[in-house]
């Protein structure tokens, strides 16, 4: 359980000892947060002696007198106000009126308690104080992971486009500056690995388009009736020939069935599970992707006879940016970003996407999609 610690500034220890014995016990808790805040309550006769023990915090919540001997509650209050302090305050006043209210709030109260009041008053008084900071906290927490984040989002593509701008300068170069000699056939590798890298640029800004668009949730869905088969069959031509290269077969297996989804949705997920299919396989290999009715959900297999991968690395597998590294990867481009994505998408239907991999034995890549059987 959680603590806030209460100062309770008051001139007279009846008003202390009374408040003190009302807010025994109480539990600040929000329906959507899963911890419970308990109080544990300091206390202070004097503006003063309540300043001193602010300063050696933490003070959580403030339960204020207005009127006090000496330094008065609103010149405490202007004290919190220009060191920034985080705490919330409840004034107690026994002149409630207009004029004392705007004053208090003006100087950071966040509630104000006429007296007399009742214990349930005061408890609603703090309680509501008490859940201000607390959300007041958490918007911080989550702007500040907000920023973190952000800089390592940055960061990150910094150094993928970092790289093939590089590569691409250096070809450049070398074609300027006639290194290879004036032959311009010898040039020929340096345009296609040119090309090659910024194809990857491309895709990755595409792909970054596409997360940002899921993320933000600004992308407009097209959910429409189309034909299984004919989805996969697009895609399947799509990447042909970027198989055949290599020597890969793709054997498709896929109920001719009437699905209601966003098409594009769709056909980013098949195409990254192909994609990666082919990338990360062996020369002459193979690739399976097979469906299968289950109700009305379908369960949508990439299987693969290619490099593999150990649990460890399956593990990071869908992080965003995350590639796996290692002597038979190297030489494979690309931007760690699709299946994130694919991931991101499955979950706009509630689905799954799981992946069961042996090194040097391929990959099997599974995707459930409920509910979009029609």
């Amino acid at each position: 359980m959680n603590t806030l610690r209460l100062l309770i500034v008051d001139d007279d220890p009846r008003m202390r000892e009374s408040c003190s014995l009302v807010l025994d016990g109480l539990r600040i808790t929000m329906p959507w947060l899963p911890d419970e805040y308990a109080l544990k309550v300091l206390f202070a006769g004097t503006a003063e002696e309540a300043k001193g023990i602010i300063e050696a915090g933490p003070v959580d919540l403030l339960l204020l007198d207005q009127r006090l001997p000496g330094m008065q509650g609103t010149d405490l209050l202007a004290y919190i106000v220009e060191k920034e302090l985080d705490l919330q305050t409840v004034m107690i006043t026994g002149n409630a009126s207009l004029d004392t209210a705007l004053n208090a709030t003006r100087n950071g109260a966040s509630e104000i308690l006429a007296k007399p009041f009742t214990p349930e008053e005061l408890r609603l008084s703090v309680t509501k104080a008490a859940r201000f900071l607390i959300l007041q906290r958490i918007a911080a927490k989550l702007d500040e992971e907000r920023k973190k984040t952000r800089f390592e989002f940055i960061s990150v593509l910094s150094h993928e486009l970092k790289s093939p701008l590089a590569a691409v300068t250096g070809y450049l170069d070398m074609l300027r500056n006639r290194t290879l000699g004036d032959d311009l056939v010898a040039y020929d590798s340096c345009v296609e690995r040119s090309l090659l890298r910024l194809e990857g640029m491309r895709r990755l800004i595409i792909d970054m388009l596409d997360l940002t668009r899921i993320e933000s949730g600004i992308k407009v869905r097209t959910m429409a009736v189309h034909n299984l088969a004919d989805i996969a069959a697009d895609m399947i031509d799509g990447v042909r020939a970027q198989a055949a290269k290599r020597g890969i077969t793709i054997s498709p297996d896929l109920p001719d069935v009437a699905v209601k989804v966003d098409r594009v949705e769709l056909e980013i997920v098949l195409n990254n599970l192909l994609t990666n299919a082919i990338k990360y396989n062996k020369e002459g290999g193979a690739v399976a992707l097979t469906g299968q009715r289950i109700g009305h959900a379908l369960k949508i297999q990439c299987r693969d006879t290619g490099i593999g991968m150990s649990p460890e690395e399956t593990e990071k597998l869908f992080k965003e940016f995350t590639r796996i590294r290692n002597e038979n990867t190297k030489h494979i481009l690309g931007n760690g970003l699709g299946l994130s994505i694919v991931k991101k998408i499955v979950a706009l239907y509630d689905g799954e996407v799981s992946v069961e991999s042996r090194q040097g034995e391929g990959s099997v890549f599974t995707v459930i999609l409920p509910g979009i059987i029609t």
